[in-house]
């Protein structure tokens, strides 16, 4: 076991204390997107190489999940092919054995829990929105069952103006079916300032088309409607946002809609590629954004990522992305980032993403002898597989006063 006995069995027993605070916590992304055709959902190989095909040269993730310690059952077999012949193999996150060993993994490794991606503009198509339902599902009972704590994400992408009454919609929904906000249904679902914390992410970012009347609108809806608001509210925005440049709008009116934020969480994801650039980050903009966050009453919530890679996906979009854009460094690189956070002042971590194996950015356990062939994946062979987990435990440790690192050094396992 690699956390204190006594912090594990504390979790287990009074799972409601556990879960009211994200102050000293190290939480993942969740994205819990990929779908195999024998999964009962009818979306095909969602997120494995989109549609009917998962095979060499149709792929579009970039990273392999290790998929060994699930029954035999529920692996999915591929097209695929490891150095020795074997047939490789994936999973279904709709499938209840992986998303129960996905928790029980952050219960062994000290991981707090996670945030659920939901993307907004799915909730709007039924085929869609069902799996996620189940995802959903899954991932209260897990946390439940290993004494995790979780909260919902929703994620802006590709919502246009006029579509935010669809995620109005979404919520009611999963508030009358799932009762989130209710301590005693859900008593590990996420608590902040002693209130259910829900997430909107991708305000203000440069690259979409401004809505800042309604996503004014969604941040009163959850925070102040007298039937379904009364949540504490975390806004997912760009690097950028305090000095609006960048990838970020250039209107001050994000401020105003931040300043009513419990919690904010600038993206970070590839906007360095070393140990250096992270230190950098943290002095030229972390220390700025704690300020900016303290003066106005807010909890600041930095986003720390092991590497990137997105070789695979970005083929499929016509584009020539290298395979490991970001090294991972043997994890060098994301423990540099839990130094540069702790040493800065931050007193909770998000971590993207546990399972995000599109984009090269997942920490649970993949196999550093992926599949050979056409499509080339990204491998560490001098690596164990759960490498990253580990360390994500470590940096939880780190970051709740329980290790002291040595230096800049990272730690001995």
């Amino acid at each position: 076991m690699r956390i204190p006995f006594l912090l594990s069995v504390l979790t287990l027993l009074c799972p409601l204390s556990f879960a009211d605070e994200l102050k000293g916590k190290v939480m993942c992304g969740y994205q819990g997107w990929f779908r195999t055709p024998s999964d009962g959902t009818g979306t095909g190989w969602h997120h494995y190489g989109g549609g009917r095909k998962f095979e060499p040269e149709f792929c579009s993730i970039d990273l392999w999940p290790d998929v060994r310690e699930l029954p035999e059952a529920d692996r999915v077999k591929t097209a695929f092919q490891h150095a020795d012949g074997s047939t490789a193999e994936v999973y279904s996150s709709v499938t209840p054995s992986a998303v129960a060993l996905h928790f029980k993994w952050m219960r062994e490794y000290g991981i707090d829990g996670v945030f659920l991606q939901r993307f907004a503009t799915s909730t709007r198509d039924e085929r869609f929105r069902k799996p996620m339902d189940t995802v959903l599902d899954l991932c209260r009972q897990a946390a439940k069952d290993n004494g995790r704590t979780w909260a919902l994400m929703y994620d802006l992408t590709g919502l246009k103006p006029g579509q935010v009454d669809s995620l109005i919609a979404d919520w009611k929904r999963v508030h009358a079916q799932f009762r989130l906000t209710d301590a005693a249904t859900n008593p590990v679902y996420l608590r902040h300032r002693g209130k259910p914390l829900v997430a909107l992410w991708g305000l203000g970012f440069s690259d979409r088309e401004p809505m800042l009347d309604e996503w004014q609108k969604l941040i009163s809806f959850l925070k102040d409607d007298p039937e379904f608001g009364g949540c504490s509210l975390m806004i997912g925005v760009p690097t950028y946002w305090r000095t609006l440049q960048r990838d970020s709008i250039k209107d001050p009116e994000l401020h105003k809609l931040i300043a009513q934020a419990d919690v904010v969480s600038p993206w970070t994801v590839g906007r360095y590629n070393s140990p250096k650039g992270a230190a950098n980050y943290a002095k030229d903009v972390v220390s700025g954004d704690i300020a900016w966050c303290r003066e106005h009453g807010i909890d600041y919530l930095p986003v720390a990522f092991p590497g990137f890679s997105w070789h695979n996906l970005s083929k499929g979009r016509n584009q020539t992305a290298p395979v490991n854009a970001i090294p991972r460094r043997g994890g060098e690189f994301l423990w540099s980032q839990f130094l540069q956070y702790k040493r800065a002042g931050a007193e909770m971590i998000y971590v993207a993403m546990f399972d995000e194996v599109d984009e090269g950015t997942a920490i649970f356990k993949i196999r550093n002898d992926p599949p050979i062939g056409q499509s080339p994946f990204a491998a560490e062979p001098e690596v164990p597989g759960d490498h990253y987990l580990w360390l994500t435990g470590m940096g939880t440790r780190l970051l709740r006063g329980e290790y002291k690192a040595e230096g800049d050094a990272m730690p001995k396992r």
